[in-house]
């Protein structure tokens, strides 16, 4: 299966996201077992093992324990665009497009508002492994969840649209890893949302796509790794300091359509 990963370099995926993924899994299965957990997962072990038995190359090394950095910035990460989700439901957001959302049942685990559409835009093997693995279980979204299977990341638009996905609402964002070029899907979305529409992105430092957002008046505010671990309580020791993620986590609100600040 890797050479089919690797085959093409405009693939909605680039290689070390399939392992992101799992890692990820495995993290959330780590943390939903842990005695004061930040979120439960119970799809998540169910994933990886999917993954495993498809022929995914297993992470290595494996997550030991909650105590290690890997897993306090992952479960961190993963709590942060969880409650993002939650209060942009809360503030009457009824659509939201989920941007490589890997193994990450979100449909599944997390209580929805009434009424939400889940877009859930991703490479087709991944989406086809996650959705049969947990129809197979007898296991149903939560609430509407729509898979968008691409291949690349060109024409991932109109396959949305196509799907069912309208611009004139206002949309919760997510996007769960940067796709191949990060400038041409933050331009994608800000020509997609409507007034109302709400972002929640994980970047580089000094990623100066963002600024993308505010041109197109856009909201801003940022959240650098150090500070919301320590909003969990998951502070690393200082000998592991440096394997704390040097990104920041961004939040957007748009103001008004795009094509309306370009007027």
């Amino acid at each position: 299966m890797g050479a089919t990963r690797a085959a093409r370099t405009d693939t909605w995926l680039p290689e070390s996201a399939w392992a992101s993924a799992l890692r990820a899994a495995e993290v959330r299965t780590v943390e939903s077992g842990c005695a004061c957990p930040l979120f439960t997962d119970p799809y998540a072990q169910l994933l990886f093992d999917a993954a495993i038995a498809r022929g995914w190359d297993r992470p290595t090394p494996p997550v030991a324990d909650r105590d290690t950095a890997v897993v306090a910035y992952l479960a961190s990460r993963t709590k942060w665009f969880d409650e993002f989700l939650m209060t942009a439901g809360a503030n009457g957001l009824e659509q939201v497009v989920l941007l490589a959302p890997g193994l990450d049942a979100r449909a599944w685990r997390l209580p929805w508002i009434d009424g939400t559409a889940v877009y859930e835009v991703d490479h087709p093997q991944v989406l086809q492994l996650k959705n049969a693995t947990l129809h197979d279980q007898g296991t149903a979204p939560a609430t509407r969840c729509v898979a968008v299977p691409v291949d690349r990341q060109a024409g991932w638009c109109d396959a949305l649209r196509r799907a069912g996905f309208d611009e004139t609402q206002p949309t919760a964002w997510v996007v769960e890893r940067l796709p191949a070029d990060p400038i041409a899907a933050f331009e994608d979305i800000c020509a997609l949302s409507a007034s109302g529409s709400r972002l929640a992105v994980e970047v580089p430092e000094n990623h100066t796509g963002i600024d993308l957002f505010i041109e197109h008046g856009w909201e801003i505010s940022k959240l650098t790794a150090a500070t919301l671990l320590d909003r969990y309580g998951r502070c690393c020791p200082d000998d592991e300091s440096d394997a704390t993620a040097h990104t920041v986590f961004v939040e957007g609100h748009c103001q008004a359509f795009a094509g309306e600040i370009a007027s």
